[in-house]
């Protein structure tokens, strides 16, 4: 059964602390796709195990946690057992050409961030290839639906203030400058030189004492 039990823990662990009792007679590697760093979710994800002995591979996950999960093994003869000793994942696909091991996450969910790695048992040794390391990439969270609202509504209500604001005050302005043309055009044509009449009077009164 493929599953995380606490011997494949183990040995696991084993293999993380001192890989170098292990020896050094298999040759591991793990290929990943150039655009890894650019993964998004819905996406595929293949992975490559290369290595130079046809023996047999497990593909093992390493969750964000630290948790191990066992995905696949891929025997010698390309016979596939996912978790659970089950034919078939509805998330991942994995097959072998020669000694070249594929795992392909079906389409890339958070979940399935962290580390992939395979494993081969040769001579009752273990050999782990190097980590291959995947992160979805941050977005930003969107905005919540209520504030788009709010946000709309603000903007027509500084519509609805200022609009008619500035109409108020155009008209003030225009009222304005027709005061001022107006009241320049009646002091130009005012008479200069008009007696007025209580000037009139005060020299009559004068005129009244002096003797002729």
């Amino acid at each position: 059964k493929m599953d995380t039990s606490p011997a494949l823990l183990l040995l696991l662990a084993l293999g993380f602390c001192c890989p170098g009792i292990f020896g050094q007679s298999l040759q591991i590697k793990v290929r990943s796709p150039k655009d890894i760093n650019q993964l998004r979710v819905g996406q595929k994800l293949e992975l490559e195990c290369w290595a130079d002995k046809d023996i047999g591979a497990f593909w093992i996950h390493q969750d964000k946690s630290g948790k191990l999960h066992a995905i696949v093994f891929i025997n010698s003869i390309s016979r596939v057992t996912f978790q659970g000793n089950q034919k078939w994942s509805s998330r991942f696909e994995a097959s072998k050409h020669n000694t070249v091991y594929y795992l392909t996450v079906k389409s890339f969910t958070p979940r399935d961030q962290g580390k992939y790695f395979c494993v081969m048992n040769l001579n009752q040794m273990l050999y782990f290839s190097p980590a291959t390391t995947v992160v979805a990439p941050t977005t930003p969270e969107p905005t919540p639906k209520h504030e788009r609202i709010q946000e709309d509504l603000n903007f027509f209500c500084h519509i609805f203030i200022w609009v008619p604001l500035a109409g108020a005050c155009l008209l003030l302005f225009i009222a304005l400058v027709i005061t001022i043309v107006l009241c320049q055009r009646k002091s130009k044509y005012a008479p200069a030189n008009a007696e007025s009449p209580s000037s009139s009077s005060s020299w009559n009164q004068m005129r009244n004492f002096i003797p002729l």
